[in-house]
């Protein structure tokens, strides 16, 4: 056999013969690296330790603690997942199991439902299948062997999986002891390598193949670690991530709710309108200076949309509509919109636009509609009617780099006064489908990588930046903006999008200084993102214990005895003249409970008033989620309470 020249990260170089194995490479550098390594990356791709070298190659060695194996850790479990069931089950047809973001899970076709109870029984069952760290061993076979396989042992589901494969792929079979499954592949060299670090999560219902029209199968989530340390602190982040669940807090601090009658959209009570008034009003405030607010047709016609390019890249996702009356209706239809640039796109054509104008940054607080599968919708993180903080800037391709960087500092600054500490931002490069000459991505990527290492120096390293190759928008390349979370959750919420499509499409110009027509560059950019799931997200962050300036309720007066209910009622009413959002508590209960009642609706501060208090003209004060309390004359307590209302931008003097 002729030889091969492997070469490692560190840039050394092997020659080995053609068709040797990475494990026996591994081996014939030193047997410990034989023995802790359970996968590799052959050029850049995870594959079996196993699997034989044909040709020259990258390769990279992977043990199970390397940022590589937890993909494999988890993909092995769901293996051993579905050996256990079928164990203790005989005769469940198991389908899919793909690793997802945080775990995996598996789809079985059984005739009696799961039960919690089942949980436990099935963990054990792969604990012992994981003692006996059995080999992971692959097979190539023909289709006709492992539909006659799949066929006796009655799992239709396979026969369908092996008729999907194209022609020319090869059809892989892992065996891990005497159980075996249809899969791409690559696994680790054993079970044993799967560790103890798993815990199944829970039970959902599933369709084969995601389609309702298909049979009903019922899945199992799991998760796995490369050890149970990570394993624990995931478990605790999940769990307080069920404490701070938006929906739930949304109940308990009367913000909203949803019914079936309007699936996807938002009833907004009292309290929640507030906190969305004030974080629109905020944004409103940040924009002044430089933006000018519009508000385009929430429904136009049709045609708007196939001429923008979204009736045929975006119609799935659309809501159409025509006149329901008989004496009105016509043959016209029109579409609620999904998003606002098209709008935005008319308003500045409207009239003769020169260089001097621009760039022209129009803003709008954009109700926009989309479809969203039911199984999809979550809360207020995933709706079908949501208001953008929506924002397009016209400019010439020389004003472009200034345009993103501003951007970029009011992105991050927003991020800021809302608490947040820890952000990512990523430039997201050309598709392999998109619109625009190849000059003009070279133009775009080469501003906006500028841009990334401007922002990556001048933050002294405490913005992490990156690169998503191939993920920007058909129509140009884009920021993304990841937040970080009081629980380490990332929430990805700005961009800032470049687009060289739409003003093309719709014929918009402005007269440079050389007296001819431009295309003007069109930058799309939201903060928020959506207002909906920023609130949600701010909700989650805080655990519902909000910043006075948004809090709803800011605070609530009680009384301990009825003789303080003229003072009660004077209290009230001098915080709300001092501009404080204030509620009165005079029922016939115990402060106690008073005072547990309204810390499960997250009211900030409570101001207890007794005999004492009312002849003294003071006020005690217990803050939300303190045992603590404080007394002070009601004046001092209004001037503090005043001064922690301020939102973040007007104290540092933002108009």
């Amino acid at each position: 056999m002729p030889d091969i020249t492997l070469t490692f990260p560190d840039g050394a170089k092997r020659v080995v013969k053609k068709g040797t194995s990475g494990i026996e490479v591994a081996k014939s550098i030193a047997p410990s690296l034989a023995k802790r390594t359970v996968a590799m990356v052959l050029n850049g791709a995870l594959a079996d330790a196993a699997d034989t070298i044909d040709a020259d190659a990258t390769i990279k060695f992977v043990s199970r603690t390397d940022p590589e194996a937890l993909e494999l850790i988890r993909h092995d479990c769901a293996h051993v997942l579905a050996e256990a069931v079928q164990a203790l089950w005989p005769g469940t047809q198991v389908t899919i199991g793909p690793v997802i973001e945080n775990g995996f899970f598996y789809d079985f076709a059984k005739a009696e439902p799961f039960t919690p109870e089942d949980l436990p029984k099935i963990e054990k069952k792969m604990a012992e299948i994981i003692a006996k760290n059995a080999p992971f061993t692959k097979e190539l076979w023909s289709r006709d062997k492992a539909k006659d396989h799949f066929r006796a042992k009655g799992e239709l589901f396979k026969i369908e999986l092996v008729d999907a494969i194209p022609a020319g792929e090869d059809l892989k079979i892992y065996k891990q002891g005497d159980w075996l499954d249809l899969c791409r592949g690559p696994h680790m060299t054993s079970t044993g390598q799967i560790g103890k670090a798993f815990k199944l999560m829970k039970f959902a219902g599933a369709y084969w193949r995601g389609d309702a029209k298909n049979a009903q199968l019922q899945r199992i989530y799991g998760t796995a670690f490369a050890d149970e340390k990570e394993l624990a602190a995931y478990l605790t982040q999940i769990e307080e991530a069920e404490k701070r669940d938006h929906r739930k807090l949304g109940r308990e601090m009367d913000l909203f709710h949803f019914q079936e009658e309007g699936p996807g959209v938002v009833f907004w009570h009292p309290n929640g309108w507030s906190i969305f008034q004030d974080l629109v009003a905020y944004m409103r405030r940040r924009l002044k200076a430089d933006y000018k607010e519009v508000q385009a047709p929430l429904l136009l016609d049709k045609s708007l949309w196939e001429t923008s390019g979204h009736w045929g890249w975006y119609k799935e996702n659309m809501f159409a509509a025509q006149s329901a009356g008989e004496d009105t209706a016509d043959e016209r239809v029109f579409a609620i919109k999904p998003m606002n640039c098209p709008g935005h796109v008319q308003i500045f054509k409207h009239g003769l636009k020169s260089y001097r104008d621009l760039p022209m940054r129009l803003a709008e607080f954009g109700c926009v509609h989309r479809y969203e599968p039911s199984g999809a919708l979550h809360g207020l993180m995933r709706v079908r009617g949501f208001t953008q903080d929506d924002a397009h800037i016209f400019c010439t391709d020389a004003q472009m780099e200034a345009e993103c960087l501003k951007i970029n500092d009011l992105i991050l600054s927003t991020y800021a006064d809302f608490g947040y500490d820890s952000f990512v931002v990523k430039l997201s490069t050309r598709p392999e489908k998109r619109v625009g000459t190849d000059a003009m991505w070279d133009r775009a990527e080469a501003v906006m990588t500028q841009v990334l290492e401007r922002i990556a120096r001048e933050s002294g390293g405490k913005i992490k930046t990156g690169i998503n190759p191939g993920e920007g928008a058909f129509y140009g390349p884009k920021f993304e903006y990841t937040l970080r979370d009081a629980i380490g959750r990332d929430w990805q919420c700005g961009t800032t999008q470049v687009d060289f499509n739409l003003p093309e499409r719709f014929g918009a110009f402005y007269i440079d200084a050389d007296g001819e027509k431009k295309v003007p560059v069109m930058i799309h950019r939201a903060i928020c993102g959506s207002m909906e799931r920023w609130l949600g997200i701010l909700l989650e962050n805080y655990a519902g214990h909000l910043p006075l300036w948004i809090s709803p309720v800011q605070a609530v007066v009680a009384t301990i005895v009825s003789d303080a209910d003229g003072y009660a009622h004077e209290v009230q009413a001098a915080l709300q003249k001092a501009g404080l959002r204030a509620e009165i508590d005079l029922r016939n209960e115990k402060i106690n409970y008073k005072v547990r009642e309204h810390s499960l609706a997250k009211v900030p501060i409570m101001l207890v008033v007794g005999k004492r208090e009312a002849e003294e003209r003071k006020v005690s004060i217990r803050r939300l989620g303190s045992q603590d309390s404080k007394v002070v004359t009601l004046d001092e307590a209004i001037a503090a309470f005043v001064a922690e209302a301020v939102p973040p931008d007007l104290k540092r003097g933002a108009v």
